[in-house]
């Protein structure tokens, strides 16, 4: 018999549980729409491409102001690939309907595995955050307004960079520089990950996964956040935004989840760009200042 080495999982079962291209064959057609939607977006709304935040040439992101605004909210978005993979362009498409809804869209790119660690991606979309910031009047947007999004390791990433435990008091860059943010089938405890077969690329130690697993450190102090996992994904993504849900709340934070019927992995990230879709209505909600504390 198989030696358990998480939940009574052995290490085929858990591989089993976070191999989402494996267990969704139509990735590929996915995310050939992804980039042919976003070539088009791109296309069509122009934007400010290639925005170097940092020095590395991962440290770079895409924005597109709102035409004719000068203090639009900003809604910056982190890609996923289990931090190995994909990139900002392949998330244009989801653009179009927020600025249609008066609200400024940036793509965030950071350095991948195994050239970067985690916890230097950490600190690249930190520096990603504090740069819109410190940069948001020459783009039309106000400062006072930037939400975070992210999808999968984007969830994580984004998660990170929403609390505010993370800036120093009294620096240049205020504690509420994010007002909030939202999470899509994010990985919030890193122990699996280390586990599993990714490993052998991201090469976690025990002190990262605790630093940066935000299940097992919650923040002192954060905007409100969102939560939304599809209801086909696999049992580890349910059960990790169900706990993290509850540890967040047990910290007195704000946090909500939307439901994602009939959505895996790979298609749970379209409804943000949906506008008639509840997690679309619910961030907007959230970017107008209608925050559900349910």
């Amino acid at each position: 018999m198989a030696e358990a080495i998480y939940r009574g999982w052995d290490r085929a079962r858990l591989d089993a549980e976070l191999n989402l291209r494996a267990r969704w064959p139509d990735h590929a057609e996915i995310f050939e729409r992804w980039a042919r939607e976003s070539r088009k977006a791109r296309k069509s709304l122009g934007g400010r491409l290639e925005l170097a935040y940092g020095e590395s040439q991962g440290e770079r992101l895409d924005l597109f102001p709102v035409p004719g605004h000068k203090h639009a909210p900003l809604l910056a978005f982190i890609h996923g690939g289990y931090w190995q993979s994909l990139d900002k362009s392949d998330f244009s498409y989801l653009a179009p309907p927020w600025l249609e809804a008066g609200v400024a869209f940036a793509s965030l790119n950071y350095d991948l595995a195994p050239k970067a660690s985690l916890p230097e991606m950490v600190a690249q979309i930190r520096r990603a955050v504090a740069w819109l910031y410190n940069h948001a009047a020459q783009h039309g947007i106000d400062r006072e307004r930037i939400f975070l999004a992210g999808h999968s390791a984007g969830g994580h990433l984004a998660v990170l960079a929403a609390e505010r435990d993370w800036i120093e008091p009294g620096s240049d860059l205020p504690v509420e520089a994010v007002k909030g943010g939202l999470s899509i089938s994010g990985v919030y405890d890193l122990e699996p990950i280390r586990l599993s077969y990714h490993q052998a690329v991201l090469r976690l130690n025990p002190d990262q996964v605790a630093e940066a697993s935000p299940l097992r450190r919650p923040p002192r102090s954060a905007g409100p956040l969102l939560l939304a996992v599809g209801d086909e994904e696999t049992e580890e993504f349910q059960r990790q935004q169900a706990e993290f849900l509850e540890t967040w709340r047990n910290q007195g934070l704000t946090a909500a989840s939307v439901d994602l019927p009939r959505r895996h992995h790979f298609t749970a990230v379209d409804a943000l760009g949906e506008p008639e879709h509840p997690l679309f209505a619910a961030m907007r909600a959230m970017i107008a200042g209608e925050v559900d504390r349910g």
